[in-house]
């Protein structure tokens, strides 16, 4: 090989690895926006903006499909190592979870119509808005640590995902209220219940997706298990035996 063709072959190599790093912040930017309209539909009874969510999330399938295949070439044709090798897989994976981002924001987007003819209390939405919020800062938070490979920001996004656990565990205990309360509630807090849920997986995914980006800069894996601030399971058996 002439060096001419080996520095050509670097090259070719490199964008293709450049590739791989823009689609990834494409898919970020698009489930972002899905996520941030869902929750603004929800909050607004907005149909029509539910179902362009729905729609879009079309585009994040594609993407995920395209850097499958594109991963896929790569490694059968340049067979890389070391750094190279946890770039690829580390696409594969990230773009694994915003994937599965864009289906939970169409998801809560789908959940618009059945609540739009029993509007809850102001406080529920706003609710829905701040861990959303949080969500959505963790995302950006973890996009941005991917794009400049900082293990710091790793760690500041990974430990604020109890926040949104902590906010998750109260806006159910107040849905759960409301049910309880009164049971023509019961169709449509039951449905916003899903979308909080929904909401706090997706921190869920932004945390995965730092995890990845950590294995990717250091070459090791973070603990597998983290500890839970989600509580909601203990919140029904509190209320069933105090009532």
């Amino acid at each position: 090989m002439t060096e001419q063709t080996a520095q050509h072959t670097v090259r070719s190599y490199d964008d293709e690895l450049k590739f791989l790093t823009h689609k990834i912040a494409e898919m970020g930017g698009h489930a972002e926006r899905m996520v941030e309209q869902a929750v603004a539909a929800m909050v607004n009874s907005d149909n029509a903006l539910a179902q362009r969510v729905i729609s879009d999330d079309l585009i994040l399938d594609a993407g995920q499909r395209e850097i499958d295949e594109k991963a896929i070439t790569i490694i059968g044709k340049r067979q890389p190592m070391a750094i190279d090798l946890r770039e690829v897989i580390g696409t594969i994976r990230i773009s694994s979870d915003l994937e599965r981002i864009g289906d939970l924001g169409k998801n809560i987007a789908k959940r618009v119509v059945a609540v739009t003819d029993t509007r809850q209390t102001l406080s529920v939405y706003r609710g829905l808005q701040t861990i959303a919020e949080l969500a959505l800062t963790q995302l950006k938070d973890v996009l941005d640590a991917y794009a400049t490979r900082s293990v710091a920001q790793v760690n500041i996004v990974r430990e604020r995902d109890d926040e949104i656990d902590a906010l998750y565990t109260s806006l159910f205990r107040e849905l759960l209220t409301y049910m309880m309360e009164d049971p023509r509630n019961i169709s449509a807090c039951t449905h916003l219940l899903f979308c909080a849920k929904n909401i706090e997986r997706i921190g869920d995914h932004a945390t995965n997706i730092a995890e990845t980006v950590y294995y990717i800069v250091t070459g090791t894996q973070l603990p597998a298990e983290r500890p839970k601030e989600d509580q909601s399971h203990t919140i029904v058996v509190d209320e069933h035996l105090a009532s």
